[in-house]
């Protein structure tokens, strides 16, 4: 069976309220979609990062207001 769609799509505003891993975001049509997960550990690292502590974070957290 061949199927063809024409379709016009116009997106005034988009708003994703959370991105993880795996996630899939899709507008308009797909003849399928299928899961890809790859993982890579090009470091060659053998164990887990060491916690960061208050003393040692050179990270500045600066809060951020809730979306509108």
């Amino acid at each position: 069976m061949s199927l063809t769609i024409y379709q016009t799509i116009t997106i005034k505003q988009l708003r994703v309220d959370s991105v993880a891993n795996s996630s899939v975001l899709q507008v308009g049509s797909a003849g399928s979609i299928r899961s890809l997960s790859q993982l890579y550990n090009t470091g060659g690292f053998t164990g887990p990062a060491p916690e960061l502590t208050g003393e040692d974070n050179p990270l500045s957290f600066v809060p951020l207001p809730n979306p509108a």
